[in-house]
């Protein structure tokens, strides 16, 4: 199921809204069981990275002093940081709408677009300043195809952050009715957490020799 798909099943049974019934509701349900598949998504392209890697007498391979992206993490810290501010004001939206406060949802929905999106005009600059392509050897393979994956699922983000964003504006969530709002922010949240391990495996565990 793309992000696409599960925004379109959220949308269409946001109906159903935050009703004094127990358990949880079947929006953020079918967030959930779709996060788990994104999971293990993740969990084979992470286990393919650690295949190549332990299979590497040498990790960055030698050949091209621009695969140690360490010496070069500037840019990438910043955006980083920017996301991990992001879930925060993303949480904070859903606190608002929870007290009924719609302005405080409009508000930091915006700032979390806004910073999602500067994230990825970040990542798609430090592209260009990298020094390597996917198709230079096994490094640039998995360094792309991580890093690239998890870019298209921050623009699938983005474009549910944007859903949310417009239906706030239109009045279209209350305290009672906002399943939407926290669907998606799991959803962010799971973005969140994945860059961070990903930053963590690419760019600060130490380098084989």
């Amino acid at each position: 199921m793309s992000a696409t798909t599960a925004l379109q099943v959220i949308d269409h049974d946001d109906s159903s809204g935050h009703e004094a019934q127990e358990g949880i509701s079947n929006v953020i349900l079918g967030m959930i069981l779709f996060i788990c598949s994104e999971v293990m998504f993740f969990a084979g392209l992470f286990a393919a990275y650690f295949n190549v890697r332990a299979n590497s007498p040498i990790w960055p391979p030698e050949g091209n002093e621009h695969f140690h992206v360490a010496n070069e993490i500037a840019l990438p810290v910043v955006i980083t940081t920017l996301l991990i501010i992001s879930s925060f004001t993303c949480q904070l939206g859903v606190w608002s709408i929870r007290k009924g406060d719609r302005q405080g949802l409009i508000r930091n929905i915006a700032v979390t677009l806004i910073l999602g999106v500067i994230f990825l005009v970040g990542q798609g600059y430090d592209y260009t300043q990298l020094g390597f392509t996917l198709a230079d050897g096994t490094f640039g393979t998995t360094f792309f195809t991580l890093t690239g994956f998890h870019g298209a699922h921050v623009l699938g983000g983005v474009i549910m952050l944007s859903v949310v964003l417009y239906r706030a504006t239109a009045g279209q969530f209350s305290k009672r009715h906002h399943d939407m709002v926290e669907a998606v922010s799991l959803y962010w949240h799971f973005v969140d957490v994945v860059w961070i391990v990903l930053f963590s495996l690419l760019y600060l565990v130490p380098t084989t020799s």
